[in-house]
């Protein structure tokens, strides 16, 4: 029985916008939804809740949860849509380094794939 996934489909622009617009706050709530879908997709737990929680406010979480997206999340959701497998977890703990809000905006680009 495949788990239903949860619709949660925004502009990369937006998610953006709205964690610059509350110093980040958005972006907990953020990992949360994208936690569900990429867990939904892999039907298994990927990114537990807690992680996807303290991840929008310690930073050592921040670059875990970006690292287990990258490495597991967003591969499940590539085979879901048919494109190549690429492993993203470097490039996903560098900008969630450096630029957590842009990490987040790749993320969600590669989750909106589902929608299409």
């Amino acid at each position: 029985m495949t788990t239903p996934i949860p619709q949660f489909k925004n502009d990369p622009v937006v998610v953006l916008i709205l964690g610059l617009l509350t110093c980040g706050l958005y972006l907990i709530y953020w990992n949360i939804k994208a936690a569900e879908v990429m867990n939904a997709v892999a039907e298994r737990e990927v990114i537990s809740q807690p992680i996807a929680i303290f991840a929008g406010c310690c930073m050592p979480i921040n670059l875990y949860f970006y690292y287990l997206a990258g490495k597991d999340g967003l591969p499940r959701i590539y085979e879901r849509v048919g494109e190549p497998d690429k492993d993203q977890s470097t490039l996903l703990v560098v900008l969630g380094f450096l630029f957590p809000m842009v990490a987040a905006m790749i993320v969600q680009s590669d989750i909106n794939k589902l929608y299409k």
